[in-house]
């Protein structure tokens, strides 16, 4: 159940009430009428109004934050898996399964043994570049 005086986001305009998807405003009181379909009353301060509107209709600022967070987060760790070449995480991602902290942080890394000689050639080319 929302708090009064809580942001939220209108998602939805199931009742077709020409609601303005998309926008924030506020929760002002509760319906608690159960004949009702209404479940909150909002009201939309870019337009100055207030409505009756079910709980489907509206979510909590926080919710549709996380929301894209968590999308964000998913293509950024497709990009990582794309980059490193990393085959399983990209699968992983793409089926949907959860993914663990500790395979994201995993990279495989290439320990190259140089002898001496390579290790001399490098500083010299950097040190003529």
């Amino acid at each position: 159940m929302l708090q009064l005086g809580e942001k939220v986001v209108i998602v939805e305009d199931s009742i077709e009430q020409n609601l303005p998807i998309g926008e924030y405003a506020f929760v002002i009181a509760y319906d608690r009428n159960p004949d009702n379909i209404f479940d909150y009353m909002i009201r939309i301060p870019k337009i100055n109004k207030h409505f009756f509107v079910p709980a489907s209709d509206i979510e909590p600022e926080e919710v549709l934050i996380q929301e894209a967070v968590d999308l964000v987060e998913r293509e950024a760790l497709i990009d990582y898996a794309l980059a490193t070449r990393n085959e399983e995480l990209f699968f992983k991602l793409m089926n949907g399964e959860e993914v663990d902290e500790a395979e994201e942080v995993e990279v495989e890394e290439k320990t190259e043994t140089l002898t001496a000689e390579d290790f001399i050639r490098q500083i010299n080319l950097r040190a003529w570049i």
